[in-house]
């Protein structure tokens, strides 16, 4: 082929791939840690589910929920996972933060504690962790004391250890006494000789697990966008359920975990909790507001969420098509 007809080759081939290329539109999406409730986009984004959509993931690490809801207000990133508890007071102060997706309704949530902490009220006089002040490990953290007699305001001294890694590392070293653990750090604790406090699954609790949060005004103004993204995340859903070898292997690396045993714990946990159609739970949002440990809040646990993402990709039958492939 003479130089020329080369150049030409390349161009054409250029211009035909130049319109795909273009077509994938960046999408920044925020999580606070590698625990298994924010697993799932990196599950999509390894099975190329997103780029199928047409959206090209960051999926970036912000330790704490209430500093990721303060980026997503702040314009660094369109969508975030986050702790629903984190949402509430930036919508007390007049916020269009709303849930609009979670993975499950079942609390995965255990308090952790050093092994000379036998009981809850153990933890009197000593210094516990939180990932973020306004966070869900400050909601459950708090959630805890209170029904076992304590005063987190005075009985306590709490922390902030940034993430739930983080927070195990301070407790090995006897820094706290006490953190909030989920699904797969809680066993990893316990394999480093941390005892279980508090089973939250035992108490009646709901929570937006693994929860999809996004403003009002970005739905409105980004409708399609935030529809493909959560067509992406469905299909992840889907994928970890229904491919362990595949969840196991992008989680552990996602993680840094290499122990079948926490991986499978981890895929047992999560894999038999997944929702069929990922609609919030405004129940749940409602106890957090009902605990007062997010402070006096006067808005409604409706406001908080928005169920219409969900439900189109319902009605339009894109989910019964997800699982019949």
């Amino acid at each position: 082929m003479k130089f020329n007809q080369l150049l030409v080759a390349l161009f054409s081939l250029f211009t035909v791939c130049a319109p795909t290329l273009s077509a994938q539109e960046r999408l920044t999406v925020l999580y606070p840690s590698p625990a298994g409730s924010w697993m799932i986009p990196v599950i999509a984004k390894e099975a190329k589910y997103f780029e199928r959509e047409g959206l090209a993931l960051d999926y970036v690490r912000v330790g704490g929920s209430t500093r990721i809801v303060a980026a997503l207000l702040g314009g660094s990133a369109q969508i975030i996972h986050a702790g629903e508890p984190a949402i509430i007071p930036a919508v007390q102060r007049g916020a269009d933060t709303v849930v609009i997706a979670a993975i499950t309704r079942a609390v995965q949530h255990r308090l952790m504690a050093r092994p000379e902490i036998r009981e809850v009220k153990d933890l009197k006089g000593k210094t516990v962790g939180i990932t973020t002040f306004g966070s869900t490990s400050d909601y459950v953290l708090r959630f805890a004391l209170q029904k076992h007699g304590l005063d987190a305001n005075k009985d306590v001294s709490i922390i902030q250890t940034g993430g739930q890694p983080e927070g195990l590392l301070a407790m090995a070293a006897g820094k706290i006494y006490a953190q909030r653990m989920g699904f797969p750090f809680h066993l990893k604790a316990q394999q480093m000789g941390m005892r279980e406090l508090v089973d939250f699954s035992q108490l009646g609790l709901e929570e937006n697990i693994g929860a999809m949060i996004t403003t009002r005004s970005y739905i409105l103004k980004n409708r399609p966008t935030a529809l493909r993204y959560l067509r992406g995340f469905i299909r992840g859903m889907h994928r970890f359920k229904t491919d362990k070898d595949f969840a196991k292997k992008v989680y552990g690396k996602f993680a840094q975990i290499d122990d079948p045993v926490l991986l499978e714990a981890n895929w047992q946990e999560y894999a038999g909790h997944l929702l069929r159609v990922p609609r919030p739970t405004v129940k749940g949002i409602q106890q957090v507001i009902d605990s007062g440990t997010v402070g006096k809040v006067d808005v409604k646990a409706e406001r908080l969420v928005d169920m219409s993402l969900v439900d189109e990709l319902e009605k339009s039958g894109f989910i019964d098509s997800v699982y019949k492939e």
